[in-house]
């Protein structure tokens, strides 16, 4: 008996898999239990459009994410913060900053502070090269210069 999987099941398939099983395993728990449904030619050709319409749309947000990648790339950021004499900061500057002020910028979207990669706040001054992640393939650098205010 063919179906197609509505979700993963484990030993058997991933989401949208067509996999041939015995009747009974699938008439008495597959289908029941809402996990499949029967490989008609008509589901198959709805599964083969639903791929089509999620490739076509991660294409989309890959190019998207492109197009973002290329208004913040080669972008340097400048912080004044109050630092000790040997170059420790009082505070600190973390994604929140980092992402409140590439948002005040030129940009024509708002960038989320969970795509800041930075893995803990910069409390020394001095340059650093933190990664955007716009997507699972697309990462861009931008340079954080901090600088100690003057008094």
């Amino acid at each position: 008996m063919k179906l197609i999987l509505k979700q993963s099941v484990p030993n058997l398939g991933d989401v949208g898999e067509v996999v041939n099983v015995k009747p009974g395993f699938g008439r008495n728990y597959l289908i029941p239990q809402g996990f499949a449904y029967i490989a008609s030619a008509k589901n198959l050709a709805r599964i083969e459009a639903d791929q089509a319409r999620a490739a076509e749309e991660a294409r989309r947000d890959f190019l998207e994410a492109r197009r973002r990648a290329s208004q913040i790339e080669g972008l340097s950021l400048s912080f004044q913060e109050n630092a000790g004499e040997d170059g420790q900061l009082f505070g600190s500057v973390s994604v929140a900053d980092i992402t409140d002020r590439i948002n005040s910028g030129e940009i024509d979207f708002t960038l989320d502070k969970r795509a800041v990669q930075l893995d803990d706040v910069i409390k020394v001054v001095g340059e650093v090269l933190v990664p955007i992640k716009l997507h699972t393939d697309v990462t861009v650098e931008v340079t954080v210069s901090v600088e100690a205010a003057k008094s």
